[in-house]
């Protein structure tokens, strides 16, 4: 059974983390309007979906910053997850920052996930939906536990290939798509995404057969979890990854005929 530690601090941390993600994206979706509105020509001119979309792909992209940033403070700049820093096993060890960093991806994800299941399937389709909902479960079940931190930090840093992701829909709206930025933006794409959603989790998974002693002292549930719900997300950064390898293929043969075609005018 799941032993769920709701102190006088969290009382306080977890619904005012929850509360601070949600209100973080009325602000930002509200920000991106004003200042699109303002600096962007083309935006007026953009239906009205695609402003939804707009407006929700720059609270996303401010979501993600956040989370890789302090998901890569936590990991690699702190020493709570150092493996002789502390007497508790790694599994156990947890902080303030993380209980508030998750308190903070669930406001996000829900809000996100409710505008998705709103506008459905114009947001985006069913892998979104399984993607937010296992997050959803994955994260409230760290939170209340306080098992496994290190484990969803290493998936919340993966979000670090979201600004990417954005903008290549932001220069395809803007018919970017023949741009130098555009190409290096999927260059870019390409690395990160092969740093933080393919290499990082094969450390994952590895992390967790080495320490899987104490993998294994964590409530039946969440055991389970830990050993159903990375693999499902990890066969689908497989799958984008592949997308986005044919479409980097198709973006540079097609820059390449062009060229080719300037050339020979």
């Amino acid at each position: 059974m799941m032993d769920v530690s709701f102190g006088p601090d969290e009382q306080i941390l977890w619904p005012a983390s929850v509360l601070a993600g949600i209100a973080m994206c009325a602000a930002v979706y509200d920000l991106t309007r004003h200042v699109s509105f303002r600096c962007f020509k083309g935006y007026n001119g953009l239906n009205e979906i695609h402003k939804v979309e707009w407006n929700n792909r720059g609270f996303s992209t401010f979501h993600a910053l956040a989370a890789a940033a302090v998901s890569f403070y936590l990991l690699v700049m702190s020493d709570i997850f150092s493996e002789d820093a502390h007497s508790a096993i790694i599994v156990d060890r947890k902080s303030w920052l993380s209980d508030a960093m998750f308190g903070a991806s669930l406001g996000y994800f829900l809000t996100d996930l409710a505008m998705i299941l709103w506008y459905f399937p114009r947001l985006g389709g069913k892998e979104y939906l399984l993607h937010h909902g296992l997050s959803i479960y994955a994260i409230s079940l760290a939170l209340l536990s306080g098992k496994g931190h290190v484990y969803i930090l290493m998936v919340l840093f993966t979000e670090a290939t979201t600004p990417f992701v954005n903008l290549r829909w932001y220069l395809d709206l803007a018919g970017r798509k023949g741009s130098k930025l555009y190409i290096y933006n999927g260059l870019a794409l390409f690395v990160v995404w092969l740093v933080a959603r393919i290499i990082l989790f094969v450390y994952f998974f590895a992390h967790m057969y080495i320490h899987f002693d104490q993998v294994r002292t964590v409530f039946p549930l969440g055991f389970y979890s830990m050993l159903t719900v990375p693999p499902v997300l990890s066969l689908m950064n497989l799958l984008w990854f592949w997308k986005i390898c044919k479409g980097i293929v198709k973006t540079l043969c097609k820059a390449k005929q062009q060229s080719a075609s300037v050339k020979t005018d």
